[in-house]
């Protein structure tokens, strides 16, 4: 069995952003269609407030986690080999 980790794995953080990008333009072409254009502007409003206070939520818990030392290695571990 091959033990050694893979090497570098693609990044589809683009692909995830632009199919986001996608579906919340029809969403929102939905929405229109059905109730109006002021239902529309409500929710992006909301969402980019939504948006907005998840960079600080993020940021906190970063913080927190480099404070407690969480992805180093424990110094009780034996080095593999």
């Amino acid at each position: 069995m091959n033990s050694q980790f893979p090497g570098r794995v693609e990044d589809y953080t683009r692909a995830c952003l632009v199919l986001i990008f996608v579906n919340l333009l029809w969403v929102f072409a939905l929405i229109w269609a059905t109730w109006g254009f002021f239902p529309v502007l409500l929710l992006a409003v909301v969402l980019n407030h939504a948006i907005t206070r998840l960079g600080p939520i993020r940021a906190r818990r970063q913080r927190e986690v480099i404070r407690r030392g969480k992805g180093r290695p424990d110094r009780t571990e034996t080095p593999r080999g």
